[in-house]
């Protein structure tokens, strides 16, 4: 019997901690039944497919998700010609929502489980271990056989969590029967009837057989599920209990992490201080425990840290913490519409307190297309971020999510959005759709030459000749576009040339600092094997600080340019 889990995700170091989980809990009761195929988006289809085929499924289960969606369809479509009678099961986000219609579209789809699957999956495993023994013992002994013969002989099997002993009738054999299990839709019942939510701590811990499936790819760890804010763009507001995994167990782990030495460690949970102690006491476990190698990731809420908690934070080894704070928006009306009301001056004023010792990673996100924000409101937005000089800023979209509550606000906002996964935002009552691409190439300027922490030298020089940030990778993203930049995809070292020539052609600043700017640029953070047009002298060693390093970056403090009234006269 194997029950294949089929896992599509997007990038190779990208892994599926869902499908890990669904097979160690159904392996606590039937162990060797489940198997995991994981592959990527990027493989051929055929490839896809064809895989699928060598694993020899007898029933395949599918991980579904806006990013491996159409490819599913797709595998829903060809995996009954291929491989004709085998029930297909499907699970996650993507399909909790409007499971009917993969009933009528697709013959081979048995059944789906909505939300939470572990303990469902593992009773539907048993439902298929079941009939499978039973459909080896008819055909080992025959319909012919004697009926009394079965009862000397029973077959373990497990259903609805406890142990049974069926002895099965040949005579009036019956398929498995998943009617009685909680968090699926069937074919025949196309409903839910009840939802049931697991302890945390009854999970499996996913590492438990060691890491080698999970060389060179980014580690998850989940210690709670659900979130306790109600952001009507996200789907975790859906789930309104928020479970945590029990402080012992979570310890043990990340000790497994470090002793394993992993390099990063990506807490999935969704906003990790809900709990004040909580989080307090992991992160003085992270910091008692440092092994000085891995780094962990947390999604946190930041207004509502305390001094304790920030105190702490600044006592991590450089690099060892890195903090993903979603702000979205400084538009207090935005906020309000979609259920996500904060206190920006609060969050501001803790990033400016963590950013004090330099050891942090900090992450910040916004997002585009929110309700009440136009191309001037998130161009505040977008400046208010800035001036909070985080390590990265990430420009996302709105993308209406099935099931998440503003799906249901959508014609109120005027939010018109693409019929096909990832269904991101096209425009909105106060955002056009020429914004939004005008956005879009703001985004990949922020990516290149803010987020890449290429340019920390010459972006504050570039600055003043703009009226604010945001204007300069306006300009920036305009001067792209005209010069048929973004569809070269420029190297890395073109970069360089092209920042010159922008600011020669976009700004009055003195070209000579520029040039400068950007030789320090290179040098400090390139491995050049020639020298470029650009750099007209090695950078002289005096102007480079290499007492001070940042400990995120790697990079050396440069010394202040001269100004301009210090300037040897022509």
């Amino acid at each position: 019997m194997n029950f294949l889990l089929v896992a599509v995700n997007a990038k190779y170091i990208h892994s599926n901690p869902a499908v890990y989980s669904l097979q160690l809990y159904a392996e606590r009761v039937y162990p060797g039944v489940v198997s995991i195929l994981e592959t990527t988006i990027n493989t051929p289809f055929h490839r896809i497919l064809s895989d699928i085929c060598e694993c020899r499924p007898d029933v395949i289960g599918i991980s579904c998700y806006i990013w491996n969606i159409d490819i599913v369809k797709k595998l829903l479509s060809d995996l009954p010609k291929v491989l004709p009678g085998t029930d297909v099961w499907l699970g996650g986000p993507e399909v909790s929502f409007e499971y009917e219609s993969y009933f009528r579209d697709y013959s081979c789809v048995r059944g789906i489980i909505v939300g939470e699957g572990e303990s469902a999956f593992t009773r539907i495993v048993g439902e298929y271990v079941l009939q499978h023994a039973w459909s080896e013992a008819e055909a080992e002994m025959g319909t012919d056989a004697d009926p009394s013969f079965p009862s000397s002989r029973s077959l373990p099997g497990r259903i609805a969590g406890k142990s049974d002993t069926r002895t099965p009738d040949f005579g009036n054999y019956e398929a498995a029967d998943f009617s009685g299990i909680p968090n699926i839709a069937l074919r025949e019942r196309p409903t839910v009837a009840d939802t049931v939510l697991s302890d945390m701590d009854s999970m499996p811990f996913i590492y438990e057989e060691g890491m080698d499936a999970f060389d060179h790819r980014i580690v998850y760890y989940e210690s709670s599920r659900g979130c306790p804010y109600r952001c009507s763009y996200c789907l975790s507001s859906v789930d309104k209990t928020v479970r945590y995994r029990s402080l012992p167990f979570v310890f043990r782990e990340l000790q497994f992490f470090l002793d394993a030495e992993v390099p990063q460690v990506k807490f999935i949970d969704r906003t990790f201080n809900s709990d004040k102690a909580r989080s307090k006491a992991i992160w003085n476990y992270i910091r008692d425990h440092d092994n000085g190698k891995t780094q962990f990731h947390f999604e946190i809420t930041a207004e509502f840290l305390d001094k304790e908690e920030i105190d702490l934070l600044r006592q991590m080894r450089p690099g060892q913490v890195q903090l993903e704070i979603g702000i979205q928006t400084t538009n207090l009306d935005t906020l309000l519409a979609v259920n996500r009301p904060a206190k920006i001056h609060k969050i501001a004023k803790a990033v400016e307190e963590l950013r004090k010792n330099n050891n942090l990673h900090l992450h910040l996100d916004l997002i585009a297309g929110l309700p009440y924000e136009g191309f001037r409101s998130f161009r505040n937005s977008f400046n208010d971020v800035y001036a909070m000089a985080p390590t990265n800023i990430q420009l996302g979209f709105l993308k209406v999510l099935k099931g998440a509550p503003i799906e249901k606000d959508c014609e109120r906002f005027g939010i018109l959005y693409s019929d096909e996964a990832p269904y991101e935002v096209l425009s909105t009552r106060w955002l056009k759709f020429d914004e939004i691409c005008e956005l879009k190439h703001i985004e990949e300027m922020v990516e290149l030459y803010y987020n890449s922490a290429q340019f920390t030298v010459t972006l504050p020089l570039l600055l003043p000749a703009f009226e604010t940030p945001f204007d300069l990778f306006s300009a920036l993203a305009d001067f792209y576009k005209e010069k048929g930049y973004f569809t070269m995809t420029p190297a890395r070292a073109r970069r360089y040339e092209i920042l010159l020539e922008f600011a020669e052609e976009r700004t009055t600043l003195y070209e000579d600092d520029i040039r400068e700017a950007l030789t320090l640029d290179y040098y400090l953070r390139e491995n050049p094997k020639s020298r470029p047009d650009f750099v007209q002298n090695v950078p002289p060693a005096g102007r480079i600080d290499t007492s001070v390093r940042d400990p995120i970056t790697g990079n050396f403090r440069l010394l202040d340019l001269p100004r301009e009234e210090d300037r040897p006269s022509s």
